[in-house]
């Protein structure tokens, strides 16, 4: 039991009124990603599931910062929050950091409530498919690629063959199925405080600001503050998150001598993958 939590479970034994809790559950960095990095359910369920078990909770609250990732983990974290918070009837306050954009605005969708800073970039609801083609550098070296697949659709874009228009096809078509879920989920959420404006659904970015005017968030300001406006000046913050952070040399039970070239490369891939996807806004 942490220091805090003693505290405030002697006061409830000596008849003291415990001060309001709110759970503050960090979601920070690229969602997916590769080994000990990224933001999953699979790394973050029992985090999530800690957050609504703290004792006296009034509220949870995410501090989002990430400029997106894989759509399906942002489904599944988005709904593990909906569905406890649903289950244990707890508000969910959501609040934007340097970025919440794609996927990361999938998880702010999770709030009963939506804020983020003035300067806060916030939106790029669409879905992004990038890759390389290196099949003139195979002709150079004299390299034939030889591919055979059982099922005429089974391969799709092979970086190493010239670009078929009947796979980029199928590709944005996959695309378009993907955005459409996202819009709906947006819609639902976020309802009649939508604008009607075009370019809510075009992929694009917008700050904290123009995000208000757009209805894509409630408002502008930052969790300590609001938190301490709705729940009074004793609030209790408590800060949960994932072990996620740590380099794989740092994790328990992981030594140098007993990680290998494979698990060094993979953090290697993963940090710069990480990167790129900070890059796309400037950061």
């Amino acid at each position: 039991m942490a220091l805090e939590d003693l505290k405030h479970w002697v006061q409830d034994r000596i008849g003291g009124k415990p001060a309001p809790a709110v759970a503050v559950l960090r979601l920070d960095g690229v969602i997916g990603g590769r080994g000990v990095r990224g933001l999953t359910l699979q790394r973050m369920a029992q985090v999530i599931e800690r957050a609504f078990k703290l004792r006296n909770l009034k509220a949870v609250a995410l501090a989002v910062n990430s400029p997106g990732g894989a759509p399906v983990q942002s489904a599944l974290l988005y709904r593990r929050i909906r569905q406890l918070a649903a289950e244990k009837k707890i508000p969910v306050f959501a609040f934007a950091e340097d970025v919440a954009a794609s996927g990361g605005y999938w998880l702010l969708l999770a709030g009963d409530e939506i804020y983020a800073d003035a300067a806060s970039i916030v939106g790029s609801i669409g879905v992004v498919t990038s890759s390389f083609g290196f099949a003139e550098v195979l002709k150079r070296l004299g390299v034939e690629r030889r591919l055979h697949t059982s099922g005429r659709d089974k391969s799709l874009l092979d970086p190493f063959l010239s670009e078929d228009p009947r796979e980029v096809e199928r590709l944005e078509r996959l695309q378009r199925d993907l955005h459409e879920i996202f819009k709906s989920e947006v819609e639902e959420r976020r309802g009649t405080k939508l604008s009607k404006t075009a370019e809510l659904f075009e992929g694009e970015i917008f700050s904290g600001r123009r995000a208000v005017e757009l209805g894509l968030v409630d408002g502008l300001g930052e969790l300590r503050g609001v938190m301490r406006e709705r729940f009074g000046e004793s609030v209790r913050l408590r800060m949960f998150e994932s072990a996620r952070a740590r380099r794989w040399w740092r994790l328990p039970g992981v030594s140098r001598a007993r990680s290998g070239i494979g698990d060094l490369l993979d953090e290697l891939v993963g940090a710069i993958e990480e990167r790129l996807h900070w890059n796309r806004f400037g950061l």
